[in-house]
């Protein structure tokens, strides 16, 4: 088993992982994943989160078939999160959208560091 202790997990065990498409660069999603679950994840070849609210592990796309194909998983210089890069199957989000970053809360800024 690959040693996972290098990882700044949360007090419950579990880490951030930022989900992209590793062709387009897009931000797809945010789930959590524990030891086990990205152990799974790197023996599958496919992303497996954990279910906060759920409490089980969550292999992505195993119902609706959107599947993540997982082609590198990086760690952050805090290593407290990850940012897992994948070849999506279908749409991330379960509202069908591409991503689940699809709702704007601000508009673009016409200077930088301005926000309307």
């Amino acid at each position: 088993m690959i040693d996972f202790s290098g990882i700044n997990w949360n007090a419950q065990g579990l880490v951030p992982a930022i989900v992209q498409d590793s062709r387009t660069k897009q931000v797809l999603m945010l789930a959590w994943m524990n030891a086990e679950s990205l152990g799974q994840t790197l023996a599958k070849g496919e992303t497996v989160f954990w279910s906060r609210s759920r409490q089980e592990l969550w292999h992505k796309g195993a119902t609706s078939g959107n599947t993540q194909r997982v082609c590198g998983i990086d760690l952050d210089c805090d290593a407290d999160c990850l940012l897992v890069q994948v070849r999506p199957a279908g749409p991330a989000c379960h509202t069908g959208e591409v991503s689940c970053f699809f709702r704007t809360l601000t508009t673009p800024a016409s200077e930088p560091g301005e926000m309307e």
